[in-house]
């Protein structure tokens, strides 16, 4: 018997960051470092520079492959944060993941592009995760074809702020596969040699949408790029389950099973250790297909 096909796509695809190849030869886990007082998952922010590394440190000791900085809450009842406020916490963070971890690839979590530059140029991040997949800072995709690194391009409707206002598609599939090919053609034409496509689950999408999204996971491997899945904790997982996003473990962990069998190469988390598990399990079963 042979494995799906969109697990046979997992093997095909590796990221140059700033010339060091990284191989997606297994999918890799995204740890989330969030240095803001008000994400959306309480037991995820981090402050103090002890707290940063304490988080760090578990991140890595339960097999984090990459870390992902955050410093700019994206959920839609957070303060706004200005550039200056969120350069200040990303040049913290990423001098204390520079110090103890100098060789992981880290990710970093803007819409910025003064804020991606200064973190590539400046603070050695190796990635640009942007949820506004180049939306809110129109010198975005020009700033990171001038910088080489990867960059995460994510799908969303509307701005932090409105995209939970009733949003709406005809085709929610093809309306968010249309989105992300134009633009991965507009940024491998600028340039851009590696990006990384993000259906964006939660961002301007319903609890159908969600679901309809991740039901035909493996459409997304038309694109021909990496795909990255951020589902940890969210509300499609604890609304469904009338919970929160803090009984929303064991969800999010069925969700991550689901979406590695479907072509994830990429899983972004708050738990590493839960998606370590699903990942080897998943490779073991696989294995013997």
């Amino acid at each position: 018997m042979q494995p799906p096909h969109s697990l046979l796509m997992t093997y095909t695809h590796s990221l140059n960051c700033r010339g060091r190849l990284i191989a997606l030869g297994r999918p890799l886990i995204m740890g989330i470092l969030n240095i803001t007082p008000d994400s959306f998952y309480a037991d995820s922010r981090t402050q103090t520079d002890d707290d940063v590394v304490r988080r760090l440190h578990q991140m890595m000791d339960e097999g984090a492959d990459m870390i992902d900085i955050g410093a700019y809450s994206s959920r839609p009842d957070a303060d706004d944060v200005s550039a200056e406020e969120e350069m200040a916490r990303l040049q913290r963070g990423l001098a204390l993941v520079r110090r103890d971890f100098p060789d992981v690839p880290v990710s970093v979590d803007t819409f910025r592009a003064d804020v991606a530059r200064a973190c590539v140029e400046e603070w050695g991040a190796d990635i640009i995760n942007d949820i506004s997949g180049g939306d809110m800072d129109r010198h975005m995709f020009r700033t990171v074809a001038r910088l080489g690194v990867p960059y995460v391009l994510m799908h969303m409707q509307g701005t932090p702020a409105t995209m939970q206002q009733a949003p709406h598609y005809d085709n929610v599939r093809r309306e968010v596969l249309l989105h992300l090919a134009e633009r991965i053609d507009r940024l491998h034409q600028m340039g851009v040699a590696d990006v990384i496509a993000d259906p964006g689950f939660g961002f301007g999408k319903t609890l159908e949408h969600n679901y309809e999204l991740m039901a035909h996971l493996d459409d997304f491997g038309a694109l021909h790029c990496p795909l990255l899945v951020g589902i940890s904790r969210k509300s499609m997982i604890y609304k469904l389950l009338n919970g929160t996003p803090q009984t929303a473990l064991n969800g999010t962990t069925v969700l991550h099973t689901y979406a590695l069998l479907h072509g994830a190469h990429i899983l972004r988390v708050h738990d590493v250790k839960a998606a370590y598990e699903a990942r080897a399990i998943v490779q073991a079963i696989t294995a013997h297909a």
